[in-house]
Order: structure tokens, then C-alpha cells, then sequence
């Protein structure tokens, strides 16, 4: 297994785009390219994923425990973060995330970050 070291953090938002269209808007799965300001990337391997489906603030409080404990593994609507560490067609390595909160009342999807850049660990 290849261990991986931040080179900077960015945490900017991106676009991104699908090659098929997501079953699930809210579970959309690792995308096939994005955009960054000027730049392009194809995704040509997705190294890793993993999710993040906690409730936060008043969030963690408005459910009974073993109904949170449910939505913290499966997730529920709105809540969490799916993070995918992809290579693109240049050999750069990513962290980036969909945020599955709505951005507003009309914009019910959430919205795709572009969290880190990595490099191997030598």
C-alpha cells in the first residue's frame, strides 16, 4: 500500500463531470473529469474512497441514538461527505469530496470540493 503526503491544501470548489449519468444524485460516485479554474483533469484511476456520514451541530441532536447510529453508517439525505483520492492523465494525485448538503433551497444537490494535492511517500 502506498502512503500518501499533502504537497498543498486547496479546498476550492470544482466541476466535475460523468461519462454516465449518477443512478443517485446524492451518491454520485467518483466522476470521470474535473475542472479547476483554468485546468482540466481526466480521472484515469481512483486510488481510494471513503465516506463521512456524521451528523454535525443540531444535526447530531435531532435524531434518537440508535437512528443516528443507522444514518452514520448509510448516510441520510443531506448529510455527509463522499471523498474520493483519484490520478489524473498527468500523474497528479487528488483528494476531492462531494458534499452531500443542499446549497440552498434552489439548489437541492450538493457540491464537489477539490480538497488536496498528494504525492507518494518515497
Amino acid at each position: 500500500m502506498v502512503d500518501y503526503q499533502p504537497l498543498r491544501f486547496i479546498q476550492e470548489p470544482i466541476e466535475v463531470s460523468f461519462d454516465l449519468p449518477p443512478a443517485l444524485e446524492k451518491k454520485p460516485g467518483c466522476p470521470n473529469r474535473f475542472s479547476w479554474g483554468e485546468e482540466r483533469f481526466e480521472i484515469v484511476e481512483m486510488l481510494a474512497e471513503w465516506h463521512d456520514y456524521r451528523r454535525r451541530g443540531r444535526m447530531a441532536r435531532n435524531m434518537r441514538p440508535e437512528h443516528a447510529a443507522t444514518a452514520a453508517r448509510r448516510g441520510s439525505w443531506g448529510v455527509g461527505l463522499d471523498y474520493y483520492r483519484v490520478r489524473t492523465d498527468c500523474g497528479r494525485i487528488f483528494d476531492l469530496y462531494y458534499d452531500r448538503a443542499p446549497v440552498d433551497a434552489g439548489r437541492r444537490k450538493g457540491a464537489w470540493f477539490l480538497e488536496r494535492e498528494l504525492a507518494p511517500i518515497e
